[in-house]
């Protein structure tokens, strides 16, 4: 994280002269809002990425779609084991995790 001099000591025009000067409480008030206002910025960055992660669990159109699979291939990894799945009523999920997992072997 760098901060513009400027920011932080807006009446210094040249950063060479900070060097023999002492630390105001004014100064630790600026350096005070403009980190916090970093760690703002940054933990509202945070969330928004993590707004992106697919979701838990995903249907199987979701997961051909993923996958780019056929229907017949996604059944043969349903039959075979080799994907997991959970089947509520009519419709089949599967859990990304395990979709994950199955990719990295």
């Amino acid at each position: 994280m760098n901060f513009n001099h400027k920011a932080l000591f807006p009446e210094t025009e040249n950063i060479e002269l900070l060097n023999h000067q002492m630390v105001t409480k004014r100064d630790l008030l600026n350096f005070g809002n403009l980190l916090l206002q970093e760690i703002t910025n940054s933990t509202t960055k945070k969330i928004n990425t993590s707004e992106a992660l697919p979701k838990p669990w995903l249907k199987s159109a979701e997961v051909r779609e993923i996958l780019r699979i056929s229907p017949g291939t996604l059944q043969n990894l349903r039959i075979n084991g080799t994907l997991k799945y959970k089947r509520i009523g009519g419709i089949i999920y599967y859990n990304y995790e395990d979709i994950v997992k199955m990719l990295e072997k």
